[in-house]
């Protein structure tokens, strides 16, 4: 028996399945959600003070900035399924020093980031694809602001994930919401009220990362944590930074799957479209951010119950989570899809009002590129799985999948197509890809199906 068994009667071992996820579920998909739309208000403020050339500018440093959250996203999540395990297994000494070792990994790495990024502002948005012009100019500005508070950019990603697997799931949304609902509200003051364009919105999110960064850090260094971290915890253990890492992996696989696609969408759309059609996949970008977000935080409530389950072996529990997630993800996201085909120019109009052509190039861009993101949802809930369950090189493979079916119909059909081409990559390569997934999830699943309890370890 551990000796720092403080949290023997764990809600994760009582409770019952469907009440944990919708515990879990629905604070971390509220959590999301907020982040999702305070990204979209964000694009909403940019595209009626700044226009097309402002949403444009925003959509260049996109990639670059989700390999910064991804960076983070890693850490945390890592961090978050090993501190899980470790409590199935009654192991807190563990999980506490996971927590730590966390915490020092994101702010080294964090703190590297913000030097790179600070240093090599204009080479790092050459390497993305971007050239010389007013559009470059605004994106630089953008992109040195960010390069400032990098760090805080990066954590303000990864604590809170650490927070909810604490068994704080509703102060970590509290401290998420928060920090979306700052953020929103210094865009408006300083975007609208105080015209600092692009600028404006740097130092909006810069500062709103901050605060969510200090609030995670310091609930662990209070009474309140049920992980409390003393300073011996906040080590190096190369042991278990590398663990962290080899499980937090597909995440930043994912974001760096979608920074590097992102970047080659805004390619083609400059060299088969125009600005115009770059910010119309701005705005399309915003838009799938909120449904990508709400499967982000289905996946994210679903982790630490199939994380502590596979620590304590109850693959029943574990069937019951995923079949969860599965079904809500794909039932939010194709009520997604309907309202987005449905109402596809009133989106359009929420951005900009007064540029024709930027409402019809959105227009058609929602119906086109949208039409499959259900599916896009449950492989992200299907890769969150296989991480939870600490098996990174299957959830790898399946970020990876996703770049290796995209690619090959991107180079391809723009070349036949044109700009129509590279709005229906994105679709077809989902349904591809799904179709995979589904087989490998239901032959896991089928593998454990006589498995409802026993000590042997999941392959």
């Amino acid at each position: 028996m551990n000796s720092e068994k403080q949290d023997h009667n764990s809600e994760l071992s009582r409770l019952p399945v469907s009440k944990l996820f919708w515990r879990y579920t629905i604070p971390a998909v509220a959590a999301m959600l907020v982040n999702g739309l305070y990204s979209t208000i964000d694009g909403i403020f940019i595209g009626r003070a700044i226009g097309a050339e402002g949403l444009a500018a925003i959509n260049l440093i996109w990639p670059l900035f989700g390999l910064i959250i991804g960076l983070g996203i890693m850490i945390g999540v890592g961090t978050a399924a090993h501190c899980s395990i470790a409590k199935g297994q009654e192991n807190y000494r563990k999980a506490r020093k996971m927590i730590g070792n966390g915490i020092t990994l994101t702010l080294i790495t964090g703190l590297l980031l913000s030097i790179i990024t600070f240093t090599f502002t204009k080479t790092l948005l050459h390497w993305m694809g971007s050239s010389e012009g007013p559009l470059f100019d605004m994106a630089v500005n953008y992109l040195q602001i960010i390069g400032y508070g990098t760090l805080f950019a990066a954590a303000g990603a990864g604590f809170p994930i650490m927070v909810r697997n604490d068994e704080r799931p509703k102060l970590a949304t509290i401290i998420i919401v928060t920090g979306a609902l700052l953020n929103i509200f210094l865009d408006y003051l300083l975007i609208i009220i105080i015209p600092m364009g692009v600028t404006g919105a740097a130092v909006a999110t810069i500062i709103a990362q901050t605060v969510t960064t200090l609030w995670s850090l310091g609930y662990f260094l209070s009474h309140h944590a049920k992980l409390r971290i003393r300073l011996n915890d906040l080590g190096a253990n190369l042991r278990y930074y590398g663990s962290i890492l080899v499980t937090g992996l597909p995440s930043l696989t994912m974001y760096a799957y979608m920074s590097f696609v992102l970047a080659l969408h805004n390619h083609l759309f400059l060299v088969y479209g125009s600005t115009v059609t770059l910010a119309a996949f701005s705005v399309v970008g915003y838009v799938q951010a909120i449904y990508y977000m709400m499967s982000e935080g289905i996946a994210n409530g679903m982790q630490p119950i199939v994380s502590f389950n596979k620590g304590a072996h109850d693959y029943a529990n574990i069937r019951k989570a995923m079949k969860l997630a599965s079904l809500t993800v794909l039932a939010s996201g194709i009520t997604t899809v309907l309202f987005i085909n449905i109402w596809p120019e009133k989106l359009a109009l929420i951005f900009n009002t007064a540029n024709s052509a930027l409402i019809s190039e959105t227009t058609q861009g929602l119906r086109l590129h949208l039409f499959t993101m259900f599916l896009d949802g449950f492989i992200v809930v299907a890769a969150a799985y296989f991480q939870a369950m600490a098996r990174s090189i299957i959830a790898t493979i399946i970020t990876v999948g996703n770049m290796l079916v995209q690619l090959p119909l991107l180079w391809i059909l723009p070349k036949y197509l044109g700009v129509l081409g590279v709005w229906i990559s994105l679709p077809l390569s989902n349904i591809l890809l799904a179709i995979a997934v589904f087989y490998v999830l239901a032959k896991d699943t089928k593998k454990h199906l006589h498995q409802p309890r026993g000590r042997s370890q999941l392959s």
